[in-house]
């Protein structure tokens, strides 16, 4: 690229992974209030797959390159930008992508109170993995679920991105913290992040783990990856006065209240595009103190070129989640 086209995975109808081509587009331009970013890595999330199926409350006009995540250098500086400069690494961090400025490209264009400098001890693909998973994170914790040191957090699918990030999140608060994973290799992972417990939701009976670790009364908080297949057995599970964080969801599920009612349980839905811009400021200047002293430390599990960003929105959705999936233009 470089001269007046540059590569981008561009969505002219709703669909299969198979509606993601490689295209060439026109080089954009930083307007007023924007910055233009070279992007060295892109980050991928399940709710990409959910829009391009078409499947998403929050749908651009087509065609469009999707894409939330993304990390790289500044390229150029629109008019009224003044807290950046040409040649800065940065991340990306939207809260609702998906215009022809989405980030599966190699260059795009984003408002600058989108955009955030990257501490120089990360690199590119963890900085593509910063936004969504860890704002998402940080936002169920402590925005929604007025997560407390000393509290037994259990993160039900806690090997994925967004898992990955909460447990971080979470020990650096002086949270208890068990993590489930569907894989050997997951579970380690959910250790080595820094879980004190993990257990495998393949198995019959690991819920009852869960309340044993809690000294029988359940968890305090719950971060819930597959609501329509989790929120019962949550329910059950969560201690009396806790907060159940609903961050995935595949479909319906039916539930008896009673068991709200009986523990004086809050069930909270949340959606990044809902988060008050003011808080989200406060959220990513925590993480980025969190990046700078090391305690927070992105997972990358997979690295692929930008032109099979299909293959990545199949393995994005496939169980066994290990860290984030990150695209390299």
């Amino acid at each position: 690229s470089g001269g007046v086209f540059v590569k981008a995975i561009v969505v002219r109808e709703w669909g299969g992974p198979e509606v993601l081509n490689l295209e060439e587009v026109p080089d954009p331009k930083a307007g007023v209030g924007e910055v233009l970013i070279r992007l060295k890595a892109i980050g991928i999330n399940p709710a990409e797959t959910y829009m391009r199926s078409g499947a998403y409350a929050h749908l651009p006009d087509l065609p469009c390159v999707l894409g939330l995540d993304g990390a790289g250098v500044i390229e150029s500086i629109g008019a009224g930008v003044s807290d950046f400069a040409v040649g800065q690494r940065v991340y990306v961090a939207g809260s609702v992508g998906g215009r022809m400025s989405g980030c599966y490209a190699e260059q795009v264009t984003r408002p600058a109170d989108e955009v955030f400098p990257l501490p120089e001890v990360v690199s590119f693909p963890s900085g593509a993995a910063v936004g969504v998973p860890y704002a998402t994170a940080y936002y169920a914790l402590f925005d929604r679920g007025r997560a407390k040191p000393g509290e037994n957090l259990f993160i039900h699918g806690a090997s994925g991105a967004v898992g990955t990030a909460a447990i971080q999140l979470a020990r650096a608060s002086g949270l208890t913290i068990i993590g489930s994973a569907g894989s050997d290799r997951g579970r380690d992972l959910v250790l080595e992040q820094g879980a004190h417990h993990v257990v495998d939701h393949t198995q019959e009976g690991y819920l009852e783990v869960v309340r044993e670790l809690t000294s029988g009364e359940g968890p305090n908080l719950i971060l819930e990856m597959l609501a329509n297949v989790n929120l019962e057995k949550d329910l059950d599970v969560v201690a009396r006065y806790g907060r159940i964080l609903i961050i995935g969801n595949r479909g319906t599920i039916e539930i008896n209240p009673r068991t709200a009612m009986m523990k004086d349980v809050d069930i909270l839905g949340l959606a990044l595009w809902n988060y008050p811009a003011d808080a989200m400021k406060s959220c990513h200047l925590a993480l980025i103190a969190g990046l700078e002293n090391g305690s927070l430390k992105p997972v990358v599990g997979r690295e692929m070129p930008l032109a099979e960003a299909n293959q990545a929105h199949i393995a994005v959705l496939e169980p066994g989640a290990y860290g984030k999936i990150v695209l390299i233009p």
